[in-house]
């Protein structure tokens, strides 16, 4: 196997072994790395997800406390008229339900309604039929605009069949004034019976079901109709109840990442909070109220007299808490149950989706630094209803599928709208200044580990490649030291032999003293390579001129051109010859002799077989320099030629002799020296320079 073959499989080796060190040191530092990006993101996560769920408390706070408002209003608030203080001082006023627009702070409210006990629908919009608006206040041109918001409650409730049409016709089984005196009757007997208001008036509807009614009136499915609005959505169809809500698709079909959630601990209940601020509203009980009411329309003529003595009943009322729903024409709808006198009445008010939802969770949402890193998905019932994109988003989505991501944090707000959810995702999360430390540190690793093995690689590859050139240096000095060595011997013995005539004897003693020349100048080559390896080198620094050097060169080379076929010439213009440097002689002598001699190794086979040395004077340094007539050096040679033991051809088809230390001798004598050498190609050729300070 030759020692090219050796050399590829020595770097092969050497690149798998520095392969398999650098995955085990790498390896390790990717997996750090990626762990502490990983903990780095589950805490910016589980801040990011305390800050959805902070956001999730204002909003459900804030939805509380409107609940709460609207808790505290009276029964007899939603009537246009109500009594004011004590009710025997005959004061009565515009309910605050009555403005227009309404003062209420729940966004997107279109207006509040009662249903009373026969299915009757009004407002606090406007007094009853038969007073005049004009006698309260209220223009004729705000007096149609109450009347339009009053038919468009009334057209939405009868759209969602939870009130009678203004032209529909009412079937009733029983008389309406049966109707009427039943409670009272059973009101007087209470035989049996509850003494509640809610008991007796689910007992008057058991004793007209008794009774044979073969239908309901149209009014009491009214009141029905209230009581199946939860069950509405739970019963219909998927299709359907996604339909009245959105176009967006089911939660389960907004395809969201849920790892990171399974992952985050369990944590106290926003409603065990809530509960200490709105314990009447968490535990959502009934309550009682003393209420007072006009018992008959007020007249303009009676309210501008003092003395008209106003006919007001007080009254205890049995108050439900609200409930929320959502109906078919996907508006809201918040309702209570008031029970007086053993009959039931609703009260309530119909809020528009969208700008409710908007008023009250966007506008906190977008206001949150949750917004910047995640968007807010508003869903009912499992119905995607909204979604509400954070800072970094470019535009809405359109469909559920496109709703992808980590899901960061998901909550219910509290009752009555249980049924929404609100849930907050996340595309990425920022790791946040930890982020550019671990960035930092990674690169550094990174630089490092390819920088270091990348500086391994290289000093091992020149390793080898020296090795290889140590095993060709000596291959080459066995051949060098065996060649001449075995011509001597011969050369000798025939001598010795007397077989030479007197004509052949000149020739083989000149023979005999090149080849020990050559011999000499081998070994010296050697020996300057070991006190260069050693540092051992010294330098006899003398003041000479230029023209002493020519003929001390033109002595030492003119027996090592002429055997080879080589003509010398030498030149040197006086003004040079004259210059003096400081050069060690033995030094110079030994550079001039390794140019020549590598001047005829590659100048062999050249038509001009024409040695030149001269010398010139550059600025404030003498220029020595030898030219041949050869092939010249390749650029990308040029530099690679004073190395120690490189050679320009392969070791197994070169035709020169040579160790491959010349030139590296060449310079590291001539930077002894404070001197410089350099090559330059020649058309033909090649020049040597070799460069001394005056």
């Amino acid at each position: 196997m030759s020692r090219k073959t050796f050399s590829g499989l020595d770097k092969k080796r050497l690149r798998q072994w520095l392969l398999v060190f650098f995955l085990t040191l790498a390896i390790p530092t990717a997996i750090l790395i990626y762990k502490a990006y990983d903990q780095l993101k589950w805490e910016a996560f589980h801040q990011n997800r305390l800050l959805a769920d902070e956001l999730a408390t204002r909003i459900d706070s804030r939805l509380i406390e409107l609940l709460y408002q609207e808790e505290s209003r009276s029964f007899s608030d939603y009537s246009f008229l109500v009594v004011a203080g004590d009710p025997a001082a005959n004061f009565v006023q515009r309910s605050a339900l009555s403005n227009l627009p309404a003062t209420s702070g729940i966004p997107g409210l279109v207006g509040y309604f009662q249903v009373d006990a026969g299915g009757a629908f009004s407002t606090p919009l406007l007094p009853l039929a038969n007073t005049e608006p004009g006698a309260f206040g209220i223009t004729p041109q705000q007096a149609q605009e109450r009347l339009a918001l009053q038919n468009e409650i009334r057209h939405i409730l009868s759209e969602n069949r939870l009130v009678q049409g203004v032209k529909a016709k009412v079937t009733t089984a029983l008389p309406q004034p049966q109707i009427a005196q039943a409670p009272a009757i059973i009101g007087d007997r209470r035989e049996g019976l509850g003494d509640s208001p809610a008991d007796r008036y689910r007992t008057s509807e058991a004793l007209m079901d008794s009774a044979g009614a073969s239908s309901t009136t149209g009014q009491v499915e009214s009141q029905a109709a209230f009581d199946q609005l939860k069950s509405i959505h739970k019963d219909n169809d998927k299709l359907q109840v996604q339909e009245t809500v959105s176009n967006l698709g089911r939660v389960e079909d907004l395809k969201l990442d849920k790892r990171l959630q399974k992952q985050a601990p369990e944590k106290k209940s926003r409603r065990q909070i809530l509960s200490k601020s709105a314990p009447q509203l968490e535990k959502r009980v009934k309550r009682k109220e003393q209420s007072a009411l006009l018992e008959a329309p007020a007249t303009s003529e009676a309210l501008n007299q003092p003395q008209t003595r106003l006919r007001v009943r007080t009254f205890e009322s049995e108050i439900d808490p609200f409930e929320f729903s959502l109906l078919g024409s996907g508006h809201f709808v918040l309702f209570r149950k008031v029970w007086r006198d053993g009959q039931r009445y609703i009260q309530g008010a119909l809020i528009e989706q969208q700008p409710f939802l908007q008023g009250i969770i966007e506008a906190v949402f977008q206001e949150a630094a949750i917004a910047q890193v995640s968007n807010l998905i508003v869903a009912y019932q499992g119905n995607v209803m909204s979604v509400f994109n954070g800072h970094s988003a470019r535009e809405y989505f359109s469909a559920a599928s496109e709703l992808s991501g980590q899901l960061l944090y998901q909550s219910r707000l509290s009752a009555p709208l249980s049924d929404m959810e609100l849930i907050f995702s996340v595309t990425r999360l920022p790791a946040g200044p930890g982020a550019t430390v671990i960035n930092w540190i990674a690169g550094t690793l990174f630089l490092f580990l390819c920088g270091g093995f990348f500086l391994m690689y290289r000093l091992g590859i020149r390793q080898i490649e020296l090795t290889q050139q140590q095993q060709d240096f000596v291959s080459a000095v066995s051949h060098e030291l065996k060649t001449p060595l075995t011509a001597i011997r011969m050369y000798g013995e025939m001598l010795r032999a007397g077989w030479a005539t007197e004509d052949k004897k000149t020739e083989y003693y000149d023979y005999i003293y090149n080849e020990s020349e050559r011999l000499s100048r081998l070994i010296n080559n050697v020996l300057q390579l070991a006190r260069m390896t050693h540092n051992d080198l010294k330098i006899d620094l003398k003041t000479i001129t230029a023209g002493e050097l020519m003929d001390v060169i033109r002595s030492k080379v003119a027996s090592q051109i002429q055997p080879a076929g080589f003509t010398l010439n030498l030149q040197c213009g006086e003004a040079t010859a004259k210059s003096s440097v400081s050069v060690d002689e033995d030094y110079f002598t030994q550079i001039i002799i390794n140019l020549v001699d590598n001047a005829i190794k590659f100048s062999a086979k050249a038509a001009n077989k024409t040695i030149d040395i001269h010398c010139q004077l550059e600025r404030d340094r003498v220029v020595f320099a030898v030219r041949d007539y050869g092939p010249g050096v390749g650029k990308d040679q040029m530099k690679k030629i004073f190395k120690l033991f490189y050679r320009t051809e392969s070791e197994l088809t070169r035709e020169t002799v040579g160790t491959g230390i010349g030139l590296a001798l060449v310079q590291q004598l001539a930077q002894a020296m404070r001197g410089q050498v350099d090559i330059v190609n020649r058309q033909p050729g090649a020049e040597f320079r070799l460069s001394l300070p005056v």
